[in-house]
Formats: C-alpha cells, sequence, structure tokens
C-alpha cells in the first residue's frame, strides 16, 4: 500500500508519500489522547467551535486551491469540485454555530429529575472515501472536533494532497497537536489501532467488504462503530411524473461526481410499460451524446473515472453513464 497522486486525466504520477512506521503511527495516537484526557475535553465548547469556523473561514478564503487538489487527485470536474469545497465551509460553520445547543443538557421528557447529557469519549479513529475527498472528512470531524473528541484520520490512497490539505486547514486555524491528525497507514496499522484502549471509536465509508472488517473489529473490542457502505439508489417514475423533467433528474443523479457517488442513482423504475419504453428511448439518447471531458473545462460534465482499479469495479459502470437496462415493466 502507497499513497499516490496519479493525475487520473492524464495518468501522469505527481507524487508518493511515505507509510507512517508502527512508531510513528502510535506517537500520534498517544499525542491525541494526551491532548484530548488534559486539554481539549476541557476546553468551553464556544472555544473548539471557534477553531472549527476559522477553519471554514481558511477554506473558503482558498478555495481554488483546495479545488485544484480534488481535480488533481481524483479527477472531479472543477464546478463540482466548488460545490463541494463550499458545502464542506458550511458544514464546518453548522457545527460552529450549533454545537453548543446541541450539548446543552436536556430534561428527559416524561422523567422528572433526569437530565440528558453529552459528553465526549475520547479518540475517534475514520476511515474515508476518495470520492468527496474533503466532505467524507467534515462529516466526521466538524461535529466531533466540536464535542470534545480528538480525530486521527486514515483517507484514501490516492488523495494525500486532499488528506495533507484538509488536516492543515485545523492546523491553521489554531487547533493543537492531536485534535486533527492525519495518518499515512496500512490496513494492519489500522486493525492494531483499532484494538488500542485509547481509540475509543471507530467509522468508515466504504465497501461492504471493509466494514464487515471494520465492525468485527470494533465489535471484538466493545467499541462504538459507525458504517456506511454505500447503497443501490432508485429512481421511481410514477405514472403522473412529465417524462421530459425525469429524463434530465435521471441523467443528473446518474453522472453526477462522474458517477462516483453512493447516492448516484442505479436503477430507474418506471411505472407502465410503453412510458418505460419511451423513458430507455430518451435515456439512452441523452447518454450517447455526453462525451467524457477535460475536469477543468467548464462544460465538462463527465470527467476521469479516480483509478484505473475503478474500471473493475461498480464505479467502472460509470464510464458507460449505467446505461444497462432491465426490462421489468
Amino acid at each position: 500500500m502507497t499513497f499516490r497522486t496519479v493525475n487520473p486525466a492524464t495518468g501522469e504520477f505527481v507524487e508518493e508519500f511515505p507509510l507512517q512506521s508502527d512508531e510513528e503511527v502510535f506517537a500520534a495516537l498517544e499525542t491525541a489522547d494526551t491532548l484530548y484526557r488534559e486539554d481539549w475535553k476541557f476546553r468551553p465548547v464556544a472555544e473548539r467551535a471557534r477553531i472549527v469556523s476559522q477553519a471554514a473561514q481558511i477554506l473558503r478564503e482558498n478555495r481554488d486551491e483546495y479545488v485544484e487538489h480534488l481535480t488533481l487527485e481524483m479527477g472531479k470536474v472543477t464546478r463540482f469540485g466548488y460545490f463541494e469545497v463550499d458545502l464542506v465551509a458550511d458544514i464546518l460553520d453548522y457545527y460552529a454555530e450549533h454545537g453548543e445547543k446541541f450539548l446543552t443538557e436536556q430534561p428527559l421528557p416524561g422523567e422528572p429529575g433526569a437530565k440528558l447529557t453529552a459528553e465526549p469519549i475520547g479518540v475517534i479513529l475514520a476511515i474515508e472515501k476518495w470520492n468527496f475527498p474533503y466532505y467524507q472528512l467534515a462529516r466526521v470531524a466538524a461535529s466531533q472536533l466540536v464535542a470534545g473528541n480528538v480525530v486521527m484520520m486514515k483517507h484514501a490512497e490516492s488523495v494525500p494532497r486532499c488528506a495533507l490539505a484538509f488536516a492543515r486547514l485545523f492546523e491553521e486555524a489554531g487547533a493543537p497537536e492531536g485534535a486533527y491528525t492525519n495518518l499515512f497507514c496500512d490496513i494492519e496499522q489500522i486493525a492494531t489501532l483499532i484494538d488500542d484502549f485509547r481509540v475509543r471509536g471507530v467509522t468508515l465509508t466504504g465497501s461492504e467488504r471493509a466494514g464487515t472488517s471494520v465492525g468485527e473489529r470494533a465489535g471484538r473490542n466493545l467499541k462504538k462503530a459507525v458504517l456506511e457502505l454505500g447503497g443501490s439508489d432508485p429512481a421511481l417514475i410514477l405514472e403522473g411524473a412529465p417524462l421530459d423533467p425525469a429524463v434530465e433528474q435521471v441523467v443528473m443523479g446518474r453522472t453526477y461526481n462522474s458517477g462516483q457517488g453512493c447516492v448516484n442513482i442505479k436503477r430507474v423504475i418506471v411505472v407502465g410499460r410503453a412510458r418505460g419504453a419511451q423513458m430507455l428511448a430518451a435515456l439512452t439518447e441523452r447518454f450517447a451524446a455526453i462525451e467524457v471531458g477535460d475536469p477543468k473545462d467548464e462544460t465538462t460534465l463527465i470527467g476521469p473515472l479516480a483509478s484505473e482499479r475503478g474500471l473493475g469495479t461498480g464505479w467502472g459502470k460509470a464510464r458507460h453513464l449505467g446505461c444497462r437496462s432491465t426490462r421489468r415493466w
């Protein structure tokens, strides 16, 4: 396993990042755990939120640079790259703004004298996917940092520059060392981290196979785990739905992020045999007219697949725009 930047639009190798040694990985864990126990969890929520909000501001001020990393490492179409960067900044701001309210002690309805209290638990280990290189990280980091936990992040091997850039956000925003830690480590090291008593929870976005492995390891250690393992999202076209706008929505739903998304439309179910035939003909025509192009071109709708490995997976179907037909009307 290596962390490498390869431009998927050209196949050009750009840079390689070495794996961290076991000593480096567990030194980082010790730093994170010490920060949590002696500092971070005791800080006022407002102070932790201020750092997360500052990270959002830095991201907005440098959005062009952050979009360039997305386009270079995974071939994300630039206009979608700006959407992701802006969305991530909004997520950071959301938890910074509302975190204190979310964490406020609340009375428990129907139970006089009982209260619901939110408390941090410690080091959270996250393993995240390449298709939304900042969004995947922000979903974990924003809420956990405001809540008083610290985060150790193992990102996908194909987006190391994105991983480093996101970690730099918190460093520049004033977060102490150990609050957010980027890891360049392998599967065996991740397994050992899950086993370590200092890691209190683990989350993963990835395949069912990866989720099974992480979930089993976390369960063996009686640790909290949150697993997001993709989907098979359908578009359901009912009898009363006009077909023309439905065609456009299906095309966008299938091709967004070059078809590389867990919530991309995977199946189209049309009520009515005749309407199904019309929908199939219209979609076939629309998909056939779409060309894969330079992700930096503002007119491009479909960029390259993020990796050659994607050709052998379900993501590879995006290259052909998912035009398989199952005639079940």
